[in-house]
């Protein structure tokens, strides 16, 4: 046991330096002697735990992923409990997938999810590991779905992970507005927004809010 805990500190100490690295740097810029010059860790270690340079990043990708995903559910599990009525989850939700400066996710953190997808289709052990960490989260979403529906909250006659998704590509389609050349305007996106929050996600009573 005193090994594993070890072993975990070690490579947590390494995918929390690469992770700062990623936040300021290309990886192609991330060296590992650096990392192990700057965390302390002998060089073999590294390469015993992660096998490779390539499996050091995919490590901390993998950790950076589930974290901005777990703060999006957090927030979501927060504004679906906390509501006390479908128009208050309703602005809510709008504020969520509508972006800056009002949104959940800052545009830094919605670029580095979008630079991790990508890195994740040329990758397949990557895109393993964060297509589960995907799954897990839309598990997880519609869990919350099914307690806003109890709540009165959200349209019950709809199915709970159907919803899940489109909160999930609402969220996507901003990264993708993120990166586009010719971005829809902003009060554009957001009136599309309350639109399909009023007339598909919430109860009917939210849509004139």
């Amino acid at each position: 046991m005193a090994k594993q805990q070890r072993s975990a500190a070690v490579m947590r100490t390494v995918t929390d330096a690469v992770i700062d690295r990623l936040w300021t740097s290309d990886e192609t810029l991330i060296r590992i002697p650096e990392v192990c010059g700057a965390t302390g860790v002998n060089y073999g270690s590294v390469y015993h735990h992660f096998g490779s340079r390539e499996g050091v990043i995919d490590a901390a990708y993998e950790t950076l992923f589930a974290g901005l995903i777990g703060e999006g559910v957090a927030s979501l599990r927060q504004a679906a409990e906390s509501s006390a009525s479908p128009a208050a989850l309703a602005a809510s939700l709008r504020q969520m997938v509508s972006g800056p400066p009002a949104g959940f996710e800052s545009d830094r953190a919605r670029a580095m999810r979008t630079r991790i997808v990508a890195a994740a289709l040329v990758r397949p052990h990557l895109r393993e590991r964060i297509g589960s960490t995907i799954a897990a989260a839309t598990d997880e979403v519609a869990r919350i779905v099914v307690i806003a529906q109890q709540r009165g909250l959200v349209r019950p006659d709809r199915p709970a992970r159907a919803l899940a998704a489109v909160l999930e590509a609402l969220v996507f389609g901003r990264i993708l507005e993120d990166v586009s050349g010719a971005p829809v305007a902003e009060d554009d996106w957001r009136q599309v927004i309350d639109d399909l929050v009023a007339g598909v996600l919430v109860t009917p009573d939210a849509s004139c809010c």
